[in-house]
């Protein structure tokens, strides 16, 4: 096989997609079938050819893998013994991460892929298991393939992150500032995407998925949400939000669609359950660099500790360089809080003097002016 002939695989990533492509198709040369059940499609295996073609993570038969192993196929096994799946097709949801939790039964958590993932992921890096963790290497390249083509589908240049501190609580009044702002933006016609996990992420995600309601709702989804204010403990936390989601479902099609980036590296931050796509890493490296990458209608830095002033110099080290060929807006929320309590907005104004985000480089202490910029420079 040439060295051309492995940069043109084309991707099937469900039954659907196989069998369409197989009817009208003899050969699957140069195709990547991932994470597929192909057990009861052995019968297509049989009648194609499968030299050059790659098979990623697919439950297959016993005569259907000798099939493929003795007629020039590559087949990456599935790792069957892992709570998660390294070769997904697509991005993950909240009934996906929290199937098998029971509402009131608070323990059911541990039993979740979620809590199950997370425990795999601190045994792999306490004993550096050679399987565990290049599993969790090929996992995390499957969402960055997934996330890749979930973002053209929402268009890219929509794309608004709202970072902020994961210790906010339901009540605080930055949650409720971030919340209306994600409700905001998400009727502006962007496409919210946050760190997936609780205070001002779960703010973000919960704002947006609130656009599909009046406004009024909002309000009344908070006082549902500030019964279990805290992520700890996670089953009070999630019951609440659980219930806002029953009280306050989506359309079809989903009106308040987010995304959050979560990571099993802070597992004991549990994702929320209000970004209706959820691309969760391990590594949360990629995860941080990844989310500021994607955000090219803007960043908006909500009030936020360590985490959140690093990823405010992430988000500069690629405006500054134009690492991906252009700048992106950089927006602080509170302007007190990130000239005076944490003085790092006049940090930033001195270090964009005479580059081009200088020009896209602001603050503000209220919504309105925020989504107007954000609209301006989009």
């Amino acid at each position: 096989m040439g060295r051309d002939s492995v940069h043109c695989v084309m991707e099937l990533e469900s039954l659907g997609a196989f069998d369409e492509y197989l009817d009208g198709h003899s050969s699957l040369t140069n195709i990547a079938c991932q994470g597929l059940d192909l057990r009861e499609r052995s019968w297509r295996l049989f009648e194609s050819d499968v030299r050059g073609a790659f098979f990623l993570g697919c439950r297959l038969e016993a005569s259907a893998l000798e099939y493929l192993n003795d007629h020039g196929a590559c087949v990456f096994p599935a790792m069957e013994t892992l709570p998660f799946h390294s070769f997904r097709g697509g991005l993950y949801d909240a009934s996906e991460l929290y199937a098998g939790y029971v509402v009131g039964d608070h323990e059911s958590y541990q039993t979740t892929p979620d809590a199950l993932s997370y425990h795999e992921h601190k045994r792999n890096a306490e004993n550096m298991h050679v399987v565990g963790t290049l599993a969790e290497r090929i996992h995390d390249h499957a969402i960055d393939n997934a996330l890749h083509q979930h973002l053209v589908d929402v268009g890219s240049n929509s794309v608004v992150a709202i970072m902020g501190g994961h210790g906010l609580t339901r009540t605080d009044q930055a949650y409720i500032q971030v919340a209306h702002l994600g409700r905001a933006l998400t009727s502006a016609g962007f496409y919210v995407a946050t760190g997936g996990g609780p205070g001002a992420m779960e703010a973000a995600n919960f704002g947006a998925w609130m656009a599909a309601h009046p406004p009024e709702a909002l309000d009344e989804a908070l006082e549902v949400l500030a019964t279990a204010a805290t992520f700890e403990p996670v089953g009070e936390w999630l019951d609440a939000a659980f219930d806002v989601r029953a009280r306050w479902p989506q359309p079809e099609p989903a009106v308040g669609s987010s995304l959050g980036v979560p990571t099993w590296h802070y597992g004991h931050e549990p994702p929320n359950v209000f970004a209706t796509e959820i691309a969760k890493y391990f590594a949360n490296s990629i995860r941080e660099d990844g989310l500021l990458a994607i955000a090219l209608a803007g960043v908006v830095f909500a009030p936020g500790s360590a985490g959140t002033i690093q990823e405010v110099f992430q988000d500069a080290t690629q405006n500054h360089y134009e690492s991906f060929g252009k700048v992106s807006p950089m927006v602080f929320l509170d302007i007190d809080y990130w000239t005076t309590v944490k003085p790092i907005y006049p940090v930033l104004q001195h270090l964009a003097r005479g580059k081009a985000y200088a020009e896209v480089l602001t603050a503000f202490d209220e919504i309105e002016p925020i989504v107007e910029y954000l609209i301006r420079h989009r």
